[in-house]
């Protein structure tokens, strides 16, 4: 590009830094500010990330580490609670025939190399600092930061996750809502006979399941309805998630052993969100989470995330006039494609609140999956 463009990323989550990286590479000068002082280098159990979420880490270079500190696998087992296996099917590779179906890998690390890259890619990058006041004009936006800086930019890039200000402070009233579920998530010692995903459907949960995140972890994770944040004591939790996971057999004994210590069970509610009609106003554009949430059921939040990054910058880099007509495009092609991945989501989700017992199951699933083999 001919003209020095400078861009303003908010939130340095899966979104944000792959933003950051693909718009370094085009030569765009980049300032990243994030709120958490740590870059949430720490935060967070198990990840799932299939193919199309794959395919946007090795566009961004990281697919080499992303494999050497994950675990690969290509199929899904559905158990009964006991731990009997019912039925193994074979995932799509919606990333293409040179990738893993699925990857699982610790959170962290993910986030680590993430923040590896942004950090080789040259962008500014300042931690503990937020964007407080944005004033747009016609050319561009200017900015005053938490720290008491000030900047102007050509664009603004929100990926501040699901309660982003951003979203707020621009005028875009959506909000996530609950769906009526809840996930406990821990990471554990990976028995030896877990090589990929099992889902038990049943039990005093609706959903329990495990993912492999390396030779030697994984993540592990009940689903039940909601309940009041304010009436579980944290100092309980790994007694709460202990409680649910005590009911499943098959390998969930030797997990639920290693369920003892509260501060490393996370409680989550599932929500939902999808922004209508544009997700952006002037010169602020939403991405990721900030634009759209959905419940883990199909495990397409940060593909989905990811896939935002690539896509916006694809046509932010292919021309020099960064305008309405090119933001609205973004979205159009966006919400094509995510549209559907929620409701199915959250589809999946009501029919084990709703307790319905000849749901198309995988119907749902595999039409979702063959889309999303599809470029985004």
């Amino acid at each position: 590009m001919s003209t020095a463009r400078t861009v303003l990323v908010i939130g340095g989550g899966a979104a944000g830094n792959a933003a950051t990286v693909l718009l370094r590479r085009a030569g765009i000068a980049v300032d990243l500010v994030e709120a958490k002082d740590d870059w949430n280098a720490t935060a967070g159990s198990g990840i799932t990330l299939q193919g199309n979420a794959l395919r946007v880490l090795r566009e961004l270079g990281v697919w080499e580490r992303v494999k050497a500190s994950g675990f690969g696998f290509g199929s899904v087992g559905i158990t009964a609670p006991d731990g009997t296996v019912l039925h193994v099917a074979r995932d799509l590779r919606t990333g293409g025939e040179d990738l893993p179906a699925t990857v699982g890998m610790r959170r962290p690390q993910l986030q680590r190399i993430l923040i590896d890259a942004v950090r080789g890619s040259g962008a500014t990058v300042r931690l503990g600092t937020t964007a407080e006041i944005l004033g747009q004009d016609a050319d561009g936006v200017s900015v005053r930061f938490s720290d008491g800086g000030e900047g102007r930019y050509d664009l603004v890039i929100a990926a501040d996750g699901l309660g982003s200000a951003t979203r707020a402070a621009i005028g875009v009233t959506d909000r996530p809502e609950p769906t009526g579920m809840a996930i406990w998530r821990v990471a554990a010692p990976r028995p030896a006979g877990v090589v990929r995903t099992d889902l038990a459907y049943g039990g005093p949960a609706y959903i329990a399941g495990y993912c492999p995140t390396s030779d030697t972890t994984l993540y592990a994770y009940v689903v039940e309805a909601n309940r009041d944040r304010d009436a579980i004591p944290p100092q309980t939790y790994a007694d709460e998630m202990r409680r649910l996971a005590s009911a499943y057999g098959g390998h969930w004994p030797e997990i639920t052993a290693h369920i003892t210590d509260p501060a490393q069970v996370n409680y989550t509610w599932f929500d939902r969100l999808l922004v209508e009609g544009s997700w952006h106003r002037g010169r602020v554009v939403l991405v990721g989470d900030a634009a759209h949430c959905c419940p883990p059921t199909l495990a397409q939040g940060a593909a989905l995330s990811l896939e935002d990054a690539w896509v916006l910058t694809q046509l932010l880099t292919a021309t020099e006039t960064w305008d309405d007509a090119l933001l609205q495009g973004y979205y159009e092609r966006r919400v094509a494609r995510v549209r559907p991945v929620v409701e199915a989501s959250v589809q999946i989700g009501q029919w084990q609140l709703d307790g319905v017992r000849d749901a198309d199951l995988p119907g749902l699933m595999g039409r979702i999956m063959t889309m999303l083999r599809e470029l985004p």
